[in-house]
């Protein structure tokens, strides 16, 4: 799978369209729209399936140094303004923010990150390690494990510092519900 066949998968889905065109008024430094919506989306589309079947939700990460939760609370507001009018679930995160809560939620410590990416490259599996956002013309992407898994439709855990193998677990077994076709790989 190259770039061309990605982006014209993940724009088969009308909701990834949509947020990708309004991103930019979001107004949120380093904003992309991130992982399930993207991967999920291809799957839908290699597997003959609608592209939204089984995405729950639309996950938009940015980066602001301002950790506060009040600045965070205003972006959020806003997508939600922003995006009312769609029927599915978008959650906007400061990457800038997540060390600060991020051990309480899970367990363990997590570094402070300087960018978005540095958030992509810490998903769970490999597959999920994907971002998107409108620049120039076309779009901007970035896949640092690149696109075999998503065509493949292949689990594989990514190592990084905060990885759970328990959370792992859960959103394999989640997404083989969904996608019986997948391949996980152990933990």
């Amino acid at each position: 799978m190259d770039r061309d066949t990605f982006t014209a998968a993940v724009l088969a889905n009308p909701f990834n369209r949509e947020i990708l065109a309004r991103l930019a008024a979001l107004d949120a430094p380093d904003c992309w729209l991130v992982s399930g919506a993207l991967f999920q989306t291809v799957w839908n589309v290699r597997t003959g399936r609608p592209p939204t079947h089984g995405i729950l939700d639309y996950d938009v990460f940015y980066f602001d140094p301002d950790p506060s939760w009040e600045a965070e609370d205003a972006v959020i507001k806003k997508a939600g303004a922003l995006f009312a009018d769609l029927t599915v679930d978008v959650q906007v995160r400061n990457q800038g923010r997540v060390h600060i809560w991020y051990q309480e939620k899970f367990g363990s410590p997590y570094p402070p990150l300087a960018r978005t990416t540095d958030g992509i490259d810490r998903f769970l599996c490999d597959c999920a390690m994907v971002g998107m956002r409108p620049a120039g013309a076309g779009f901007e992407i970035y896949a640092p494990r690149g696109f075999a898994d998503i065509a493949s439709t292949t689990i594989r855990p990514n190592r990084a510092p905060n990885f759970h193998p328990d959370r792992y677990a859960e959103k394999a077994a989640r997404w083989r519900d969904v996608w019986p076709e997948i391949t996980i790989l152990p933990a």
